[in-house]
């Protein structure tokens, strides 16, 4: 659990790149021009057919218009259900960390994380293992824990490349239980929402009801955990309010009629295409509306349930569980109309980047992979990979707060900065400025803080400065960022560029180590 600064305040809360293209619409716009040039071959001397010109030309330019330019961000998201596991060493072939074009978000689903009460009331404390062992991998590629949500067994973590915490704004978690009568969260979903450069995305982790028979209770649950989970946020209170959700998880979803050798079988030679049919969630897609409004890509990968641990062998134990495709990744992209009926082919559906044509701000989200990592063995089930491309117009750019160190920062005195407020929000004067060392972890992770101005809230554009303790200073020096902390809005709303802070000369004079300064002399 992230720990914020505390200390007395003297006064409560007040409120106060590159550019690209969407494949559909180049589609479209080769469309229009297409027609154009068939108008000028048959173009004649009469007006009407110089109107129909006019009137194609008009609409190319306003497609040209309206999907360029464009902002690219790369997605890249795991669903892993962990078996009550430790994890491994190593999470970096899981993470394609070198991936280009590099990814700037990472949205991590795990289920059955170790949660017996003991080890559970610790977590709560403290970071549980799992997340530990991805922020210390992110963080050392510039990634920041966004937040996090738990429910016992289930853990939704999001990571974000360090320039782009500014804008992400409105976080908020929450989560709902479906095992046992909905009295124990064994089962269930944990979301998490925000706006990214001011549009809604919603993440959403379920485990779903388990077993070959209970492929309606898993829809059942499905459907309950999307209308009922609820954020305090007007414009979007439910998770399908937002104009883009991904839901993964383990599904709990299987392959059902065939036999355990024609599953094998056709497993072992590579014509997964033959169990499609009979996989349920694409069954239930076809008789449930609200499922068909969610995507997924072609199941190109081997089903990821049930292994025999430490090991890429299906299951061998007397029970010899078939294999299924228990462990997905959907997406959607909020309709302005219910999906049309006369579209059969799935796979095609899929493949298609999704925009929601009506849109001001239209958003196209592109699956770039759909695969799994059989390298891991410590679960019964294997980790599900998905990457994605999401297309959109920036609704803003700049950030609340602007933030700059003044002059040359050491722990031989104090340290002066200035924050500047651009935009109005719901500023406090519980909010405050954390120095972080560059490859922090997350909001929490600050080497000190200082609060904001408490006296009053500050004006749009008022330069305020203010001076950060030399005690608080650390004495070795390095390369630190400060960050805007909103106390509302739960996020880092401004950073500084990079600094570096000059080690104290007291470190040479006095003869301290590093060892000393991390506690034993201090």
């Amino acid at each position: 659990m992230d720990s914020l600064p505390d200390g007395p305040r003297g006064r409560s809360d007040s409120t106060g790149s590159s550019t690209s293209q969407g494949s559909r619409s180049k589609t479209v716009l080769r469309q229009r021009l297409s027609q154009l040039m068939t108008c000028i071959e048959d173009l004649s001397s009469d007006d009407e057919a110089g109107e129909e010109v006019s009137r194609r030309l008009d609409e190319a330019f306003q497609l040209c218009g309206r999907f360029t330019p464009t902002d690219a961000f790369r997605l890249h998201m795991v669903t892993w259900n962990v078996a009550t596991a430790e994890p491994p060493e190593d999470v970096t072939s899981l993470l394609h960390l070198d991936a280009l074009p590099p990814t700037d978000l990472y949205v991590i689903g795990l289920q059955e994380v170790r949660a017996t009460p003991v080890k559970f009331m610790s977590d709560l404390m403290w970071e549980d293992s799992w997340s530990h062992l991805f922020m210390n991998t992110l963080a050392s590629k510039g990634f920041v824990k966004v937040t996090s949500v738990r429910m016992q067994g289930l853990l939704l973590l999001v990571f974000a490349k360090q320039m782009h915490l500014p804008f992400i704004r409105n976080i908020q978690s929450t989560y709902i239980r479906t095992g046992i009568f909905g009295y124990w969260g064994n089962k269930g979903g944990v979301s998490v929402r925000f706006s990214f450069y001011g549009h809604m995305v919603c993440f959403l982790n379920c485990h779903l009801a388990a077993h070959m028979g209970n492929a309606l209770q898993r829809v059942d649950e499905l459907e309950y955990i999307l209308e009922t989970q609820e954020f305090d946020m007007f414009d979007t209170p439910n998770v399908l309010d937002h104009k883009v959700v991904f839901c993964l998880g383990d599904l709990n979803f299987r392959i059902q009629d065939h036999g355990l050798h024609f599953l094998r079988s056709s497993i072992n030679s590579g014509r997964l295409n033959l169990l499609w049919s009979k996989d349920q969630l694409i069954m239930m897609k076809k008789k449930e509306p609200f499922l068909q409004e969610f995507e997924e890509g072609p199941l190109n990968f081997k089903p990821t349930y049930k292994f025999d641990c430490k090991s890429d062998t299906y299951d061998t134990s007397g029970k010899k569980r078939k294999p299924a495709w228990t462990d997905r990744i959907l997406w959607r992209v909020k309709p302005k109309s219910l999906p049309s009926e006369d579209i059969d082919d799935e796979d095609e559906k899929a493949s298609m980047s999704t925009v929601n044509e009506d849109d001001e701000d239209p958003i196209l989200v592109n699956q770039n992979t759909y695969t799994s990592d059989m390298s891991y063995g410590v679960s019964d089930h294997k980790p599900v990979i998905a990457t994605f491309t999401m297309e959109m117009r920036k609704c803003w750019d700049t950030p609340l707060v602007c933030l700059s160190p003044l002059g040359v920062w050491s722990a031989d005195e104090n340290a002066p900065l200035t924050y500047t407020v651009l935009e109005d929000f719901m500023s406090s004067t519980w909010d405050w400025i954390g120095l972080y060392k560059v490859g922090f972890k997350s909001a929490s992770d600050y080497e000190s803080f200082v609060w904001v101005r408490e006296n009053e809230l500050p004006e749009i554009n008022e330069v305020i400065q203010i001076s950060m303790d030399k005690a608080k200073i650390p004495l070795l020096g390095g390369e630190f960022v400060l960050g805007y902390y909103s106390t509302n809005m739960q996020s880092i709303v401004g950073l500084s560029a990079d600094f570096q802070i000059m080690e104290s000369k007291r470190t040479a004079a006095e003869g301290l180590t590093p060892e000393d300064i991390n506690g034993i002399k201090k």
